[in-house]
């Protein structure tokens, strides 16, 4: 868990950096908010087969989760590409039940209930650059991003049953490169419509990342938005076997100089 601590205060460094140190950037925007994460998928340690998949709904019975996210981007001078970083801690936790025995790790877990944890913390670093001469001439109604996008994955997965004393965990940091896309189209002032996606498939795995996004000026530099974000991860790495969705609504508001 240190790490997830870790990650927060990095996560939060990084952007009080951003607003207080833009010297030369063009613009600073800055959000926090919270995205209800609805999860489902299953996820394993060590599978030799279809039971040592548990399901997050009917076997860990995990249910909705709000959780913080906060995001600064910073449009950069000159040829210098514009930064993104993007902060979304996930954890849930619950007594689940499952009436056959299952492996997790190097332990056999007996039927009935048990207990688990599983944090998924993100960290999104991306460098982008818009399609140049669009804005204008779109009269400042279009722009689009494109850059790369490497997501930090910080988990740790925890299973522990009481009744017969086995406990089980594993965790790790994996760096994943990604492609950027993100366009922003605005119909009027003070309103605009952004989408943003992440995505990369190699190997039999896949991590797709959309975030669709209705945001209004309030006035001066303050906005509030609301969309709904959808992720994707299905990975097989270091014996870590997840086929898992998360998605559902979110708010923020936030700061743009």
């Amino acid at each position: 868990m240190m790490r997830r601590y870790l990650l927060t205060m990095v996560m939060m460094g990084t952007l009080m950096m951003a607003v207080a140190s833009p010297a030369g950037a063009f613009g600073v925007e800055v959000a926090i908010g919270g995205w209800q994460q609805n999860p489902s998928g299953t996820i394993g340690y060590k599978v030799l087969d279809n039971e040592d998949l548990l399901d997050l709904e009917q076997d860990l019975n995990y249910a909705d989760e709000t959780r913080l996210s906060v995001r600064a981007s910073i449009d950069m001078p000159l040829f210098l590409p514009n930064i993104y970083l993007m902060g979304t801690p996930m954890e849930f936790s619950a007594t689940g039940q499952k009436d056959e025995g299952f492996k997790f790790g190097d332990i056999n877990f007996d039927p009935g209930p048990f207990y688990s944890e599983s944090v998924l913390d993100n960290l999104d670093v991306g460098l982008y650059y818009g399609i140049p001469f669009l804005e204008t001439a779109t009269f400042e109604k279009l722009s689009i991003d494109l850059g790369i996008n490497v997501r930090i994955l910080d988990y740790e997965l925890t299973v522990r049953q009481e009744a017969s004393g086995l406990n089980e965990s594993e965790s790790g940091v994996l760096p994943i490169p990604m492609v950027f896309l993100a366009a922003q189209f605005s119909p009027i002032e003070k309103l605009s419509l952004e989408v943003e996606g992440r995505g990369i498939s190699y190997s039999g795995n896949d991590l797709y990342s959309i975030i669709g996004r209705v945001k209004i000026n309030i006035f001066g530099p303050l906005f509030a938005a609301g969309g709904y974000r959808y992720e994707k991860l299905k990975l097989d790495e270091d014996d870590v076997a997840v086929d898992i969705e998360f998605s559902g609504p979110f708010l923020e508001a936030g700061v743009a100089f």
